[in-house]
């Protein structure tokens, strides 16, 4: 068993809630999946991960990065060391990025061909080479459950004919991916401990801003026959009702009994419209890295989310939580005023108990949002 997906009700929204079963355990959906870039959710530790969430039930599923964790420690250490799960102390799912973003991110430091993307570490100045099949062996040795096609994102914003070429490489670069990944995925030894399970990979359907490219870009995609989606490229400075229609719209030609995963989203209203949209999975580096800048999430009596700045004068002796409602460890024992002084004297613990908090903060809406698409697929059954 590699991958099983199972949508359990469909909500009138098109939101569906589901279970996703994979080699290292189940992930109930719609989910928020933390990222891990290094192998590590910044400034959390893995075992508190596991205990966040209203329900207690932690993070099911992490982002590991494969371009950062190519460069260092390298793939080829953590395969001999059992692969990434056993090397950061993580036995649930994972999921493990191509490497194009960051390679795309990189911009002066890269050079695109058909064959691959060429490009100088930013530790270093070292040259390296990301072909699809490069890729692939990449994160086959890293051996997360889901591993994802190698693909490149257009900058934005770019013509209709610049995105039309980069969507044409990616689609290339997706056979390739496939390709590769169906003749090697089985050649790791950690898989015989799952009783010969192995990793699964999902196409990346791109096209910029045009829904004409985003509507080729999934019908190229949907014909390659993955075992599941992402839609990528989005969140990238484009205006959020832009980033709506895209999703809306190639949500409509993905396959429905496959998991449907949006790349890089988002702030967490946005997280819970898209997942009542029907998007399975998301992921973004925004809880943590909004923590360690002193922006805190919190939610007004009528739902509302209120983005807090700790660093704020106002906050030096407030003595109330961040969230009166919030149920996270760091509501339930600090106040406003504490955490403003961790910040201000660049206390490390202050970092780390905001990332705790708005971690629980995307988890427990994600949980929320799950129970309400529950019933109201209820209520549209009666």
């Amino acid at each position: 068993m590699a991958l099983q997906f199972e949508v359990l009700r469909t909500a009138g929204s098109g939101g569906r809630r589901g279970r996703l079963a994979l080699p290292h355990g189940v992930v109930e959906t719609p989910v928020f999946m933390p990222v891990g870039t290094a192998a590590s959710v910044k400034a959390v530790e893995q075992g508190v991960l596991e205990t966040l969430g209203d329900e207690g039930s932690g993070a099911k599923i992490i982002l590991a990065n494969t371009y950062h964790l190519y460069l260092r420690p390298g793939h080829e250490l953590i395969a001999r060391l059992g692969g990434v799960h056993k090397f950061m102390g993580w036995d649930q799912p994972m999921l493990t990025d191509s490497g194009g973003f960051q390679v795309f991110s990189l911009s002066e430091l890269r050079k695109v061909t058909p064959d691959g993307v060429e490009f100088r570490s930013h530790l270093d100045g070292s040259r390296h080479f990301f072909s699809p099949e490069h890729s692939m062996d990449v994160q086959i040795a890293l051996g997360a459950d889901i591993a994802m096609a190698f693909d490149e994102c257009v900058e934005t914003p770019a013509s209709w004919e610049r995105t039309k070429e980069s969507m044409g490489l990616t689609h290339a670069w997706a056979q390739r991916s496939h390709d590769h990944f169906a003749a090697n995925a089985h050649r790791v030894p950690w898989h015989e401990v799952l009783n010969g399970a192995t990793q699964s990979l999902f196409g990346i359907v791109q096209g910029g801003m045009y829904a004409d490219l985003r509507k080729e870009s999934a019908e190229r995609l949907v014909e390659m026959d993955f075992p599941g989606y992402a839609i990528g490229g989005l969140a990238v400075g484009e205006p959020r009702e832009v980033t709506r229609e895209m999703i809306a719209r190639t949500l409509e030609l993905l396959p429905k009994d496959k998991p449907r995963y949006v790349m890089g989203v988002g702030y967490p209203d946005e997280i819970e419209e898209y997942a009542k949209m029907g998007v399975d999975m998301m992921d973004c580096v925004l809880p943590t890295r909004a923590g360690r800048h002193g922006l805190l999430f919190a939610r007004e009596a009528d739902g509302s989310v209120v983005r807090m700045n700790i660093k704020r004068k106002e906050y030096a002796e407030d003595q109330g939580p961040i969230d009166a409602a919030c149920r996270c460890m760091v509501c339930r024992r600090y106040s406003r005023a504490y955490l403003r002084h961790l910040f201000v004297a660049g206390e490390p613990l202050g970092l780390s108990l905001n990332s705790i908090h708005n971690l629980h903060f995307y988890l427990a809406t994600m949980e929320r949002v799950r129970a309400e698409l529950a019933n109201a697929a209820e209520r549209a059954v009666l």
